[in-house]
């Protein structure tokens, strides 16, 4: 547990930190629970970065490329977030679907946002516009964002939280992405906010 009921943040990224930066402009807030001790990505060239930098949070790159095994490219991770003190760790954005080797250490620790309602639409090879494809090919009426923690079994961990958002007849995959994403900010920031007043309080 972090000092003075601060709840410390480890965020995994992939790309460009959308979901980051809502954390980042929560954090701010000196009323919010949480701030960002490091962000990791897995890409180089990923635009979280410099959102990361740009505040003056650590921002470290492990390229999934260098490693030969999974389990390799996850001890590089372990070894980065030991050096803070880490009390949850984000996926916001990362594209990398962790092994138990890592999700165990963790466990109860790992949250992750999935577009879409689960239990539905979730498991391996749904991510980005395959989702949102698949509400719409359902004809589902409601979709919206799930934050959940992370277990070994890819999207099955429990539910924190879900953000609905309407499916509209005229809907691309595109509409509704943009649609979900302003939810997922709203919904990944309370989740965290939710942790944190839960663990203090207990």
């Amino acid at each position: 547990m972090g000092n003075d009921d601060t709840l410390n943040l480890g965020v995994l990224i992939s790309g460009g930190g959308t979901n980051l930066q809502a954390l980042i402009d929560a954090c701010a807030n000196p009323d919010y629970p949480a701030r960002i001790q490091c962000v990791v990505s897995n890409r180089p060239d990923a635009f979280g970065l410099e959102r990361a930098r740009r505040k003056n949070i650590p921002a470290h790159v492990v390229d999934h490329k260098n490693f030969k095994t999974r389990e390799e490219f996850e001890d590089a991770l372990i070894k980065i977030l030991g050096q803070y003190s880490v009390d949850l760790i984000c996926l916001a954005g990362f594209m990398r679907i962790l092994t138990g080797h890592f999700v165990r250490p963790w466990h109860g620790r790992i949250i992750n946002t999935h577009p879409a309602l689960l239990p539905k639409h979730g498991g391996p090879g749904m991510f980005g516009e395959h989702v949102h494809r698949a509400v719409l090919a359902c004809g589902d009426n409601e979709s919206g964002v799930s934050i959940h923690e992370v277990t070994e079994e890819c999207d099955q961990g429990p539910v924190i939280l879900q953000r609905k958002v309407p499916v509209l007849e005229d809907d691309t995959a595109e509409t509704l992405a943009a649609r979900v994403l302003e939810q997922e900010h709203i919904a990944y920031v309370e989740a965290v906010r939710q942790i944190a007043e839960r663990r203090f309080r207990a």
